[in-house]
């Protein structure tokens, strides 16, 4: 799907509260519950880490925009070739947006000469893992891990990318 009204920008000091609340809402509709997820105390920490993440993360963020709308985002942390973050709010899923966005920071790495772009996701976000393998990631690793943000362990897949040869 070609996406002609998207924008991708670098993320703006203004922006920082939609990002998190565009990252809170995509979290909250994801099809990955689990039980541990409805406890409350997961719920704060989840919302309270999406409503810093823009102003603490050291990595670079880049947002989607349809008009003056935030719709979705993508960062890039803690490692140059990997992919933290990829939200999308779920009245713009299924659009084209996600796929953008991750296809705009694969071409970043790329372009900074890197040979692979990795990421990982909860290993029932089924959508998410269809796009990451329609945007040509390959699932490398499956295994439980533990979430800071979330304070619970997570099942979890590790997806890679061979970026073009440099």
């Amino acid at each position: 799907m070609v996406v002609t009204d998207l924008t991708i920008r670098k993320i703006a000091a203004a922006d920082h509260e939609a990002v998190g609340a565009v990252g809170f809402a995509a979290w909250a509709a994801s099809d990955a519950f689990e039980d541990s997820y409805l406890d409350p105390d997961v719920i704060a920490r989840v919302l309270h880490e999406f409503a810093i993440f823009p102003e603490e993360t050291k990595g670079e963020i880049l947002i989607a925009e349809r008009g003056e709308t935030i719709v979705g985002w993508g960062a890039r942390e803690n490692e140059p070739n990997y992919v933290s973050d990829v939200w999308v709010h779920p009245d713009h899923q299924g659009k084209g947006v996600g796929r953008a966005i991750l296809l705009h920071l694969c071409e970043v790495m790329a372009a900074e000469g890197l040979a692979t772009a990795r990421l990982d996701t909860h290993a029932g976000n089924e959508g998410a893992i269809r796009l990451y393998e329609r945007c040509g990631f390959i699932i490398v690793w499956r295994g439980r891990e533990y979430s800071k943000s979330m304070g619970v362990e997570l099942e979890k897949v590790h997806l890679e990318k061979r970026l073009a040869d440099r």
